[in-house]
């Protein structure tokens, strides 16, 4: 059993039947004395995508999950499902497009450091890795003498993903994209 002091972002627990990843986590510490501590949670079920919000003493507890952690990449798509292969023993996973619909955006064909999470030899939800480097597809053209002002462009890259690059950026070039938040880095 994981206490709620305990879980982080992007644990998986089991809440009534269903297994939960956390998303986010608030601490509220209440101001009157001899109060507990809240934890507010966040939580998406697997695979459907739920959303789920929780209020709990740092003493409530949820079930833990039996979960494998492996490293896989995308071998490829076709239709809805898409198949990831597992790095270390070449075994394939196949997962419907609605289960990683969050990450679909940062997934390119042949994309290499994803983390497949396993419960009972089942691929429940992909992980990413902290920023990706995706090539810009398509953008207005790059301006010269732009990179001392912080204005910014609308750029779209190989997924379909739009970003707001800087204005020295043109087509073409390969960028470093935050994977949590969804925004431009730097260069590759």
């Amino acid at each position: 059993m994981a206490y709620a002091k305990d879980l982080k972002k992007g644990q998986i627990v089991q809440i009534e039947n269903q297994y939960c990843i956390v998303r986010q986590q608030e601490t509220k510490s209440p101001s009157a004395r001899g109060a507990s501590t809240l934890y507010k949670f966040r939580f998406s079920s697997i695979p459907c995508g739920q959303k789920l919000e929780m209020t709990c003493t740092g003493d409530d507890q949820f079930a833990d999950v039996d979960l494998l952690r492996r490293t896989v990449s995308l071998l490829y798509r076709e239709g809805d499902e898409f198949t990831f292969m597992d790095s270390e023993d070449y075994s394939q996973y196949l997962v419907n497009s609605s289960t990683i619909q969050e990450q679909l955006p940062y997934i390119s064909d042949g994309m290499e450091g994803l983390t497949a999470l396993l419960v009972d030899g089942q691929l429940l939800a992909i992980e990413l890795p902290s920023s990706i480097a995706l090539e810009i597809i398509d953008t207005s053209p790059a301006i010269k003498g732009a990179s001392a002002a912080a204005r910014t462009k609308t750029a779209r890259l190989t997924t379909g993903l739009e970003v707001q690059v800087p204005e020295y950026l043109s087509t073409g070039e390969i960028i470093k994209i935050n994977t949590e938040t969804g925004k431009f880095m730097s260069r590759a």
